[in-house]
């Protein structure tokens, strides 16, 4: 399959890396000094067990109008990344062309093909004015829920850590159509587990539930994931920010098929990770807070579910990123305390 991929960064890396290894014909759009590093030693991939893997079968052009038609489009930056890109994407774009967002949260395309009563409705934190709605066809959409956890190490150089779980699913719950086979079947050739699934809402907020809490949380507290859950009211909180977001989750019709506990758990045993939100805020770059927690917070307006919990934490969190932004820096918490540093030009 003739792929392309936009971003390289912890997922995007991980996902092209692994795609090229098992012969796919991978293009990535990317700049400054990642596209240097594809260009000059290919993609690199750490493994878990700390083998490298390097992935030179890869093309990095300029310019998305230099690389053509493709069979799938991933999208693989931070949401809030998106809306710039989407003025070019038609040059990827052919009859069945595949768009997969690998976005975190709440996904843009959450009520296209819904069949609900909010069926179509715009959804503001993560759409600003429906630029990606009105960019790409709903058609063309393929749900996907990242769960593997990696790092961005260097310039064209990814860490896996853990995970290697990417569901797929038709908006309209069609499981068996020949383009989401054949995209999972290249999936798993590569390496990954990538069922199909009938339900692909209730997947996305069963990953969600650990993000709008964990991320946020991690962010502040200058956390791992476990240092947050074992330490009692940090657990207790991510706890009431779940059952608030189940709440609204159910209200649209989602179903959760772990208990809340199991979910904390699962976290719990990732271990010693940085959240990508901690990992923003040390590296001064911009959090991903709308469409992990202000997309939940939409919801529960729409539904008149109430969110106090959520809402605070949300509150604060952009508070830091303000603070960020005004100050051009970076917050780290190292021998010598938490510290603001301007980010380095």
């Amino acid at each position: 399959m003739k792929i392309t991929i936009i971003g390289a960064g912890a997922i995007g890396g991980l996902v092209g890396a692994r795609l090229a290894l098992a012969g796919e014909d991978v293009t990535f759009i990317v700049r400054g000094r990642n596209l240097e590093a594809l260009r000059a030693r290919g993609m690199r991939l750490v493994t878990a067990d700390g083998v490298e893997h390097v992935a030179r079968n890869i093309q990095a052009p300029d310019d998305m109008a230099a690389v053509g038609p493709q069979d799938v489009v991933i999208l693989a930056m931070k949401a809030h990344q998106v809306v710039p890109v989407v003025p070019k994407l038609h040059h990827l774009l052919g009859p069945e062309t595949m768009v997969v967002p690998m976005q975190n949260g709440i996904p843009y395309w959450y009520f296209q093909r819904h069949g609900g009563p909010h069926e179509g409705r715009h959804i503001e934190s993560v759409d600003p004015q429906g630029h990606i709605a009105a960019a790409i066809e709903s058609r063309r959409v393929i749900g996907c829920v990242v769960y593997p956890a990696s790092e961005l190490v260097a310039p064209g150089v990814v860490r896996h850590i853990e995970g290697d779980r990417f569901p797929f699913g038709e908006l309209d719950g069609v499981l068996s159509t020949p383009r989401i086979q054949q995209l999972s079947a290249a999936f798993v050739n590569a390496g990954f587990k990538s069922p199909v699934l009938e339900d692909i809402r209730s997947e996305i907020w069963l990953k969600l539930w650990g993000n709008l809490t964990f991320n946020p949380i991690s962010a502040l507290a200058h956390a791992t994931l476990v240092d947050i859950c074992q330490y009692p009211p940090s657990r207790d909180l991510a706890a009431a920010m779940m059952r608030e977001a189940q709440a609204v989750a159910e209200q649209l019709g989602v179903h959760f098929r772990v208990s809340l506990e199991k979910r904390i758990a699962g976290a719990e045993k990732v271990g010693k990770h940085k959240t990508s939100m901690l990992q923003d805020v040390e590296a001064g770059r911009e959090p991903e807070i709308d469409a992990l927690v202000g997309s939940v917070v939409e919801l529960a307006r729409l539904t008149g579910t109430p969110t106090p919990h959520i809402d605070a934490v949300l509150a604060l969190v952009k508070l830091l990123a303000r603070s960020m932004q005004e100050a051009k820096g970076q917050v780290k918490l190292g021998e010598q305390g938490l510290r603001m540093e301007a980010v380095a030009a």
